[in-house]
């Protein structure tokens, strides 16, 4: 079997929030998954204070109805991103955004089929933005979310150097979740997307993680 490819997070010289327009986003590299028309691409970068994390969604018709911190997003339309410092596959973070900048964030104890996570938990200091797009090349409609989450709200879940060190590598998963149908069929057709499959019939399969390296 082919080893699964990693991710390179790149160093950024700001450690400010980047917003989707910061040109230091044209350093980072990127990722993409999906078919069209529900391509959805990532990248991140780091610095000393914080890891920041950028989803590009391709979409004619994003909805959202859940304005609440850590309701049950993943019932509507997110992006997400399970990071996993400790390299363990249980422990780890997980972190969803929705169209409406509405966000999900907790600790998944156990993964799945035994799933227990604890929606109590909090990324102290999270940040994160919405902004809608029109892009011709990809896709007539979209979303870009942003996220910045600093290291001194990521240190409560693993014992391993925060800020990392050039070279540490953790695991990581990022995923989309489409619902066409819209709010009033929210499970017809859903499409369950996920940039390292999982070949299961639910995201949290530390399996499929792959390496997240800090260059």
């Amino acid at each position: 079997m082919a080893e699964r490819p990693s991710y390179i997070v790149r160093p950024a010289d700001s450690a400010s929030f980047p917003a989707a327009d910061h040109d230091a986003w044209f350093s980072a590299d990127t990722i993409a998954w999906g078919e069209d028309p529900y391509v959805t691409r990532f990248r991140a970068l780091w610095s000393d204070a914080a890891l920041a994390i950028r989803f590009d969604v391709s979409d004619c018709d994003p909805w959202s109805t859940m304005t609440r911190r850590d309701e049950r997003l993943w019932e509507e339309e997110v992006v997400e991103i399970f990071l996993d410092p400790a390299r363990r596959g249980a422990g780890y973070v997980e972190l969803e955004i929705n169209p409406a900048n509405v966000v999900c964030d907790l600790i998944v104890r156990t993964p799945w089929p035994d799933l227990v996570s604890d929606p109590a938990w909090d990324v102290a200091g999270l940040e994160t933005a919405v902004t809608p797009w029109r892009d011709p090349a990809a896709g007539p409609h979209g979303w870009t979310a942003v996220a910045r989450l600093p290291w001194a709200g990521l240190r409560s879940i693993a014992d391993v150097a925060m800020p990392p060190r050039r070279g540490d590598a953790w695991r990581f998963n990022v995923f989309r979740i489409k619902r066409p149908a819209g709010p009033q069929r929210p499970a017809d057709d859903v499409r369950l997307l996920a940039w390292s499959p999982t070949g299961a019939p639910s995201f949290h399969v530390p399996g499929a993680f792959r390496d997240l390296v800090f260059g």
